[in-house]
């Protein structure tokens, strides 16, 4: 087989050039829509010369292949006398400049015919193109449909496994939140109902990630009647000061159901603990209350003072001296006793309640105003109200705990109670020290 050349005449116009190339491409198997792009860029091309009334010439060079030197080859040359035009490497069929001239050169795998003149030209070469042209838009249109029918499936999964996530992710939240409320329950004693007395407390961690903090509380009764509150307040926060006030709650528990005498027990809890955990660091206030009497003594190693709002609504703070668990000289240096009447409200806390916004002195003035407003509510609601109120601006977090008890008296316990009132007056009571109070105002005043 040998190379066949065929050239077109003179060309004056862009419909006979796009005539031409496209009976060239049709006559050479060329496919429609490398003939399609093949059409527009020859008419780019030539328009530069044929808008100057020049004319142009097409030159198509059939180059058939033997299998060793390559595939067959239409070459296409487009001849013009115009400089201006388009980068030929930038046409839709990019192609080379020739001296004057721009070269297509075209793979075929379709076999050519023998005589161009008989290609079947039937077939209006324009539609053919716009046939390919939609053609490749409904098979776009139908892979974009088939790619956003994929998308929505995708969407669906992942909407469905990001809700089965969210589902998951609440059954952990409440499988974590009994784990905790269980753990919080086996942490606090169980509830106390003694005549006489009326007990309720509020609870929070400074993290609300975390079950426990370093603030805890204890209460039970003693062999004689009387009953023991404890109050602890840890160094830290998380389940490692949790683990250390436990040890505090449960040395001075101890301790106390051996007798040991109220004012040793900080002092020797302290000893008892340094050879278990030498870094433990705990703040701790004792109250020990007769229901029978009224009279309530009190312990104090670093802790903030007790406060008693009275039936006829005075308040007033009781504050022992003594330093803390693990502190210099630890113990208490004295026991405070007070005598509580009928309708009597006390509130143990932790400095959390009262230091939420950085100043301990204006935190006690807020408490005890908290805590006469409430002194006549139920006691279940008293602990969670003054901690609501204290805690309207928080500045610092830290755990908080409060406690309140409320003294209503007992049956034939009124000349009980006026007697361990005379006895604290003289200072022969079961005090084993005498006290100081203080007013909302800071004001000091001697007990007893």
């Amino acid at each position: 087989m040998t190379e066949r050349v065929r050239r077109s005449g003179p060309l004056a116009d862009l419909a006979a050039v796009r005539r031409a190339v496209r009976g060239l491409a049709a006559a050479h198997g060329v496919p429609v829509e490398t003939r399609a792009r093949l059409a527009v860029s020859a008419a780019a091309v030539a328009r530069p010369s044929l808008v100057l009334g020049r004319t142009v010439r097409l030159t198509a060079l059939h180059v058939p292949g033997d299998g060793r030197s390559g595939p067959r080859m239409l070459s296409v040359r487009l001849d013009h006398a115009a400089e201006a035009g388009p980068p030929p490497e930038e046409l839709p069929l990019p192609a080379a400049a020739d001296d004057g001239a721009v070269v297509w050169d075209i793979p075929l795998s379709v076999p050519a015919f023998e005589d161009p003149a008989a290609a079947d030209v039937t077939d209006d070469p324009a539609e053919q193109e716009l046939a390919a042209v939609l053609a490749a838009s409904d098979a776009l249109t139908a892979d974009h449909q088939r790619l956003k029918d994929e998308l929505d499936e995708t969407n669906s999964g992942v909407l469905a496994l990001y809700v089965q996530l969210e589902e998951r992710d609440e059954q952990l939240r409440r499988a974590h939140g009994q784990m905790l409320r269980a753990l919080e329950d086996a942490l606090r004693p169980a509830p106390l109902r003694v005549p006489g007395l009326e007990l309720a407390v509020h609870y929070a961690p400074a993290d609300t990630d975390a079950p426990t903090g370093g603030d805890l509380y204890d209460w039970f009764v003693l062999p004689d009647g009387s009953v023991h509150i404890t109050i602890v307040d840890a160094l830290g926060h998380g389940v490692r000061s949790t683990g250390s006030a436990l040890n505090v709650t449960h040395a001075v528990r101890t301790l106390a159901l051996d007798g040991c005498p109220l004012k040793s027990v900080v002092g020797r809890a302290s000893d008892v603990l340094n050879g278990i955990d030498p870094d433990l660091m705990a703040s701790v206030l004792l109250a020990r209350i007769d229901p029978a009497t009224g009279e309530m003594l009190l312990a104090n190693g670093s802790h903030p003072p007790a406060l008693v709002v009275r039936a006829d609504g005075g308040g007033e703070f009781l504050e022992a001296r003594g330093r803390g668990v693990g502190y210099p000289l630890p113990g208490s240096e004295q026991v405070l006793s007070t005598h509580l009447a009928p309708g009597d409200l006390v509130v143990l806390y932790t400095d959390g309640l009262t230091e939420s916004r950085r100043d301990p002195l204006e935190g006690e003035r807020r408490l005890i105003s908290a805590a006469t407003m409430h002194a006549r509510s139920p006691i279940e609601e008293i602990p969670g109200a003054l901690a609501a109120d204290m805690h309207t601006v928080v500045l610092h977090a830290d755990d908080t705990l409060a406690l309140t008890l409320r003294y209503t008296g007992a049956d034939g316990g009124a000349g009980a109670a006026a007697r361990a009132g005379d006895e604290a007056g003289t200072g022969h009571g079961p005090a084993a020290g005498r006290g100081t109070a203080r007013g909302p105002r800071g004001l000091r005043a001697g007990i007893g």
